[in-house]
């Protein structure tokens, strides 16, 4: 064998046969960011994001109630995971109810799946799952820009198992080149006729609405006994999976601060250096970690003299923050309310409420 050959060799056994470098599309994919906290409880009434990092909920007319945490457990080689618990279950499915963990991607993160083109590439999804018995659950890749679906059912069962599901390339609908959410993976986990109505073919492209989901499809809602674990997600290009990518934490919550970055939480917290711009309104910025996806918007838990400015030996306690000119680089903060001081004296803010948090989002 010639050594052109021989590195060529290594070469597959070091990348698994694959391009080696940044496979995976997914971030947090192993579950082990959690900038929002370790667990929430009653989810089900509003979508949004909860514990684990860029996962979040889509709901619709469920009366079902879970709690997401961010568990210590996982298969071999991962140390955290997703767990949902049932705490209130549903067993009359209005025809156009869901439950849907997702994740999003912007459209300038899929570009190498050459969709819409005569070169479209072939999407491989995998991960890890269990739950407290058998079931059924669908996987679904949303073309978000073009409403087109690729549908797939696996198998839960009480004991870790790797699912690995490839969906064929689509060479319709090219995906938006900008940061806007323009694919994601849905887990659907409870779901009405609306959904399930028509003719379900694994693996099919399309833009009908029911038929987005499996016909064997089981509703994690019908009892309190349910849960659901899930860790390891993963999306790379082509038909192979490759084994999951692991990034150091760092690396992981920087990327995970593109979405959502947490300033301060609990008590005692230093926020921000800030100044009297008059007697009675405070300015000040926070530069932000990393440049986020879009302009940032403040997120606050409000109470009574949750924060305080610190300045001239002194202090004044104050409800809650102002921001309203901030961009994806920089939080500006003002305050003018329950404050009284010297214009041109600086001070710095600091939370003082176990309950204060302070957070600025760009979600997708």
């Amino acid at each position: 064998m010639t050594k052109a050959a021989e590195l060529a060799k290594m070469g597959e056994v070091l990348t698994n046969s694959q391009i080696g470098g940044r496979r995976n599309m997914v971030i947090n994919g192993a579950m082990n960011v959690a900038q929002r906290g370790t667990s929430s409880t009653g989810l089900g009434a509003t979508d949004g994001y909860y514990t684990v990092d860029r996962f979040g909920f889509n709901f619709s007319s469920t009366a079902a109630r879970l709690t997401m945490t961010q568990t210590a457990d996982g298969p071999s080689g991962f140390a955290n995971c997703l767990k949902l618990d049932c705490t209130t279950a549903d067993t009359s499915i209005a025809a156009n109810e869901y439950i849907q963990l997702h994740y999003r991607i912007e459209g300038q993160d899929v570009q190498q799946l050459k969709k819409g083109t005569s070169d479209a590439e072939k999407i491989t999804v995998s991960f890890y799952v269990k739950g407290n018995a058998s079931a059924t659950y669908t996987c679904e890749i949303e073309d978000v820009d073009n409403n087109r679906y690729n549908s797939q059912e696996f198998s839960v069962t009480t004991s870790w198992t790797k699912v690995t599901l490839t969906y064929d390339a689509d060479t319709t609908g090219v995906l938006d080149d900008d940061n806007a959410n323009s694919m994601a993976i849905n887990f659907w986990l409870h779901v009405g006729s609306n959904f399930t109505g028509g003719t379900h073919t694994d693996n099919v492209w399309h833009t009908t609405a029911n038929q987005r989901v499996g016909d064997n499809q089981t509703s994690f809602a019908d009892s309190t006994d349910r849960t659901f674990f899930i860790t390891g997600v993963q999306m790379e290009v082509g038909e192979q999976a490759t084994p999951f990518e692991h990034r150091s934490f760092g690396e992981e919550l920087a990327l995970c601060q593109r979405y959502y970055t947490v300033i301060a939480s609990g008590s005692g917290k230093t926020l921000a250096n800030i100044a009297n711009y008059s007697s009675t309104v405070l300015y000040g910025v926070y530069p932000l970690p990393v440049e986020m996806r879009a302009t940032a918007t403040l997120e606050q838990v409000t109470g009574t003299s949750y924060y305080i400015h610190y300045r001239n030996g002194t202090g004044d306690s104050f409800n809650e923050l102002e921001s309203d000119t901030s961009t994806a680089r920089a939080m500006e903060f003002h305050v003018d309310s329950e404050i009284s001081g010297t214009a041109g004296h600086a001070g710095f803010l600091r939370t003082q409420n176990a309950s204060s948090h302070v957070a600025v989002s760009a979600e997708l």
